[in-house]
C-alpha cells in the first residue's frame, strides 16, 4: 500500500511539473494549439505570438485581423529578436511535439479526474420563454419555436425541422469557407507573382540603364576622337603658318642687318676727305645701297593670312539629330539605323570641301589654307546609332 501511494504521489508531482512546462509565458495558461516554436527554441501560442507581433508592429497592414507581412518582435522569455518573413507569425514552424504532449497531458488528466457533467444549453424563444427553439422558418430565414408556428407570427410561414436546415446551412457554410480558403490561396499566389514581377522590373530597369549608359559612353568616345582629330588639323596649320612667319621674319631681319651695315659704310665714306679715294669707294657703295633698298626677293604676306576663321563648324543639323535620339522600336529598325549610320559616316568623311589658296605672293610658297570643316548630319546620326 505504501509503494502504491508513493507511486501516485510521484505521478502527481511529475504531472504538476509537466503542467508548469506547458504554461504559455504570455497568457499564463496551458498552450493553446497551434503552438509555434521560435528560433530561440521557446514556445508560444500562435495567438499570443500574433498579439506580441501586433503590439510591436502597430503600423503594418493587416488582412482579416491578422498581420501577414514581415516584421519583428522579441521573445518574451529570452528577449531574442525574432525576424519574420512576409507570412508573419503564420510563417513560424509549429511545434508538433509540444502539441502531442499537451494532448497526452489532457488525456491523462481527464482519466485521473472525473469529467464534470456538461449541460447542453438550448436557446429559448424570446416570445414564448418556456419554449425551446426547435424549428426553422424558411419564409423569414430565422429559427423559432413550435408555438410561434401554431399561434404566433410564423403561423402562415413555411417551416422545416431545425435539424435538416442545420445540416444544409452547415454544408453551405463549409463550402463557402472552402471557397474562401481557395480564393485566399489564389490571391496569395497572385501577390507572389506580382512581387516577383516587381523584382524583375527593377532588375530589368537597372540592366537597361546600364546599357543606355554604355551606348552614350560609346557616343562620347566617338565625339572625343573627332574633337582630337579636328583639333589636330587646326594645330598643324597653326604650326605651319607660325613657322613660315618666323622664317620670313628671320629673312627680313638678315636684310635689315645688311642694310644697317651699308648705311654705316656710307656714313664712313661720307667722312672721307680725299676726293679721289671717296670716288673710288662710292661706286661699289651705291651698288650695295641699290641692292639693299630692294625687297623684291623677300616674300610679302597677304592681308588676313593670320586668320583661322576657315575652321568653322556648324552643329545645327547634328544637334537636331542628337536631340532626336530615342529608343528603337524593334531589332529590325535598329539594324536599318546602323546601316544608314555607316553609310552616312562615309558620306560625311567625303563631304569636306577644300577652300582657300596660297596666302603669300612671292617666290617661296607658304603653306596652303586648310580644309573647310563642315560636319554632316549623317555623321551625327552614325554617332547616335552607335
Amino acid at each position: 500500500w505504501s509503494s502504491t501511494l508513493q507511486y501516485l504521489l510521484s505521478t502527481m508531482n511529475n504531472m504538476d511539473n509537466l503542467e508548469k512546462q506547458l504554461i504559455c509565458p504570455i497568457c499564463l495558461e496551458m498552450f493553446t494549439k497551434p503552438v509555434v516554436i521560435l528560433p530561440c527554441q521557446h514556445n508560444l501560442c500562435r495567438k499570443c505570438a500574433n498579439d506580441i507581433f501586433t503590439a510591436s508592429n502597430p503600423y503594418l497592414p493587416t488582412r482579416g485581423g491578422s498581420l501577414t507581412s514581415g516584421g519583428r518582435f522579441r521573445c518574451p522569455s529570452c528577449r531574442h529578436e525574432v525576424v519574420l518573413d512576409r507570412h508573419g507569425v503564420y510563417g513560424l514552424q509549429r511545434n508538433l511535439l509540444v502539441e502531442n504532449i499537451i494532448d497526452m497531458f489532457k488525456q491523462e488528466s481527464s482519466s485521473s479526474k472525473p469529467a464534470p457533467e456538461r449541460k447542453q444549453e438550448m436557446p429559448m424563444c424570446e416570445v414564448h420563454e418556456e419554449e425551446k427553439i426547435n424549428i426553422y422558418c424558411v419564409t423569414h430565414g430565422v429559427p423559432t419555436c413550435s408555438m410561434c408556428k401554431v399561434f404566433g407570427a410564423h403561423k402562415d410561414c413555411e417551416v422545416e425541422p431545425i435539424t435538416s436546415i442545420y445540416q444544409t446551412k452547415k454544408t453551405e457554410l463549409s463550402d463557402g469557407i472552402a471557397m474562401m480558403v481557395g480564393n485566399n490561396d489564389r490571391m496569395q499566389g497572385i501577390i507572389s507573382q506580382l512581387e516577383e514581377a516587381c523584382r524583375a522590373i527593377e532588375e530589368n530597369g537597372r540592366r537597361q540603364k546600364t546599357l543606355v549608359c554604355e551606348k552614350f559612353d560609346q557616343l562620347y568616345s566617338i565625339l572625343e576622337e573627332k574633337k582630337r582629330e579636328m583639333s589636330q588639323k587646326v594645330t598643324v596649320e597653326q604650326e605651319e603658318k607660325v613657322n613660315y612667319i618666323r622664317d620670313l621674319t628671320r629673312k627680313y631681319g638678315d636684310h635689315l642687318e645688311e642694310s644697317c651695315k651699308v648705311v654705316e659704310k656710307g656714313i664712313q665714306t661720307m667722312e672721307e676727305p680725299e676726293m679721289a679715294l671717296f670716288l673710288q669707294n662710292t661706286k661699289p657703295l651705291l651698288k650695295k645701297i641699290a641692292e639693299a633698298s630692294s625687297t623684291a626677293h623677300l616674300d610679302k604676306v597677304e592681308r588676313g593670312y593670320e586668320n583661322m576663321d576657315h575652321f568653322n563648324i556648324e552643329f545645327k543639323r547634328e544637334g537636331k539629330a542628337l536631340r532626336s535620339i530615342d529608343f528603337s522600336q524593334d531589332d529590325e529598325d535598329e539594324d536599318e539605323e546602323d546601316e544608314d549610320g555607316e553609310a552616312g559616316a562615309e558620306e560625311g568623311e567625303g563631304a569636306q570641301t577644300v577652300s582657300g589658296s596660297s596666302a603669300v605672293t612671292a617666290a617661296p610658297v607658304p603653306p596652303s589654307a586648310p580644309q573647310q570643316v563642315n560636319s554632316s548630319t549623317s555623321a551625327a546620326k552614325s554617332a547616335a546609332s552607335t
